[in-house]
C-alpha cells in the first residue's frame, strides 16, 4: 500500500496552487487535469460534475512522492473549516525558519489562527509551531523540531 496525494478543494485553484508554489516551494506536475463525463458522475455521484486543477509535487519528495491535488469543481458547497472540526483538519509542513515561512505565507493572503509557540517534551525534543489558514481557509500547521 502507498500514500498518493491529499486533496483541497479550491474556489480559484490557479491562485491557491499558486499560494502553494509561492509559499512552500511546491512544483506543478503537469498536465492540468481537466476532468468530466459519465466515469467521473458515477464515482462521485453528481449529476454534471467537471472539475479543474493541478497535483503539485510536495518539498522533501521525488517525482513519485505524494502530492496536494488541488482541484475546482462547477459545482461547489462553502463550509468555513474550523481547527477542532471533525473529518480531516489540517496538513503541515516542516520548515528550519518557522517564523520566515510564516511571513512569507502571510504575505502571499494567509492569515494566522494562534500563537507562535514553543514546547520541549522529554525524549522528543522542543517543537515550535503555528497554525494558519491558506488564502481560502484550510489549515496549515508550520512546525519545526529540535
Amino acid at each position: 500500500m502507498k500514500y498518493v496525494h491529499t486533496n483541497i478543494v479550491a474556489k480559484d485553484w490557479r491562485k491557491l496552487a499558486q499560494f502553494y508554489i509561492d509559499v512552500f516551494e511546491c512544483e506543478p506536475i503537469l498536465p492540468e487535469k481537466n476532468i468530466r463525463g459519465e466515469w467521473f458522475e458515477k464515482i462521485s455521484n453528481i449529476k454534471d460534475v467537471e472539475l479543474e486543477g493541478i497535483h503539485l509535487q510536495l518539498p522533501g519528495y521525488s517525482k513519485n512522492g505524494p502530492t496536494l491535488e488541488i482541484f475546482q469543481y462547477n459545482q461547489q458547497i462553502r463550509i468555513e473549516k474550523k481547527l477542532n472540526q471533525s473529518g480531516f483538519a489540517h496538513i503541515a509542513f516542516s520548515t528550519s525558519e518557522l517564523k520566515k515561512t510564516l511571513k512569507i505565507a502571510l504575505a502571499h493572503g494567509a492569515q494566522q489562527v494562534g500563537e507562535v509557540v514553543e514546547k520541549s517534551f522529554e525524549k522528543l525534543g522542543k517543537i515550535t509551531a503555528v497554525y494558519l489558514k491558506d488564502p481560502e481557509g484550510n489549515i496549515i500547521e508550520l512546525q519545526h523540531w529540535e
